[in-house]
């Protein structure tokens, strides 16, 4: 099974439909997704870790609560991810390595402001071939 994502038109926001062979792989793909909405990943070198723990009452939430941390990461701390690994991943936690480096604006040129990850048509499924999620972002 393939992985990727796409990115979703809707009205007032933009939605990302992320998938993999499982929910992992889908979980990731919706980061690498975030991170390319905001600027170019390309520009970004792996070159410091960051482990990141979440617990969260459902998948839907830790979903929502993930890529918030990304956001967080870029917005709060000036990091930058170009390289996601989730290591661990159950119903109400998650546990990932994440890769990147230090925003420089002279280096990393930036996209969209995205404000926050929304609830508004979240949906979180995996079967036998595929793990999937959307998610809607107030840009």
């Amino acid at each position: 099974m393939k992985r990727g994502y796409v990115i979703l038109d809707h009205p007032a926001d933009m939605g990302i439909e992320a998938y993999g062979k499982n929910l992992k792989e889908a979980f990731e793909e919706a980061a690498l997704a975030l991170t390319s909405i905001i600027l170019d990943i390309a520009a970004i070198e792996p070159s410091q870790n960051r482990k990141i723990e979440i617990k969260a009452s459902d998948y839907e939430h830790l979903l929502v609560k993930w890529l918030s941390e990304i956001l967080y990461l870029y917005d709060g701390d000036n990091f930058v991810c170009c390289d996601f690994n989730v290591e661990d991943l159950q119903p109400n936690y998650l546990i990932a390595e994440v890769k990147g480096e230090i925003f420089d604006n002279k280096k990393h040129l930036t996209k969209l402001d995205v404000k926050a990850v929304t609830y508004h048509q979240i949906l979180v499924c995996e079967n036998a071939e595929r793990g999937l999620v959307r998610v809607f972002l107030d840009i």
